[in-house]
């Protein structure tokens, strides 16, 4: 599965609005930047408690990412 499709897949997991989750690529050569708009009550959500789990979601890309030798980085837009 690519790196965007399963951050969109966990995204949508966890919000109350999974509809309104967009997960965006900016790829490049080697490296990629996903961006992550949710609906605002659903940022919360995302971001988890001292960021726990955009932490685990960033941990699970980066490793995804890792076995197909890319790099890669998470951001939540507001």
């Amino acid at each position: 599965m690519p790196v965007k499709g399963l951050v969109e897949h966990i995204t949508r997991a966890l919000v109350d609005e999974p509809e309104s989750v967009q997960v965006r690529e900016v790829a490049g050569e080697r490296s990629s930047i996903i961006e992550i708009a949710v609906a605002p009550s659903d940022i919360g959500k995302v971001i988890g408690k001292r960021g726990r789990i955009i932490h685990a979601i960033r941990t699970v890309a980066k490793a995804s990412a890792a076995k197909q030798d890319k790099r890669v980085e998470v951001e939540v837009l507001e």
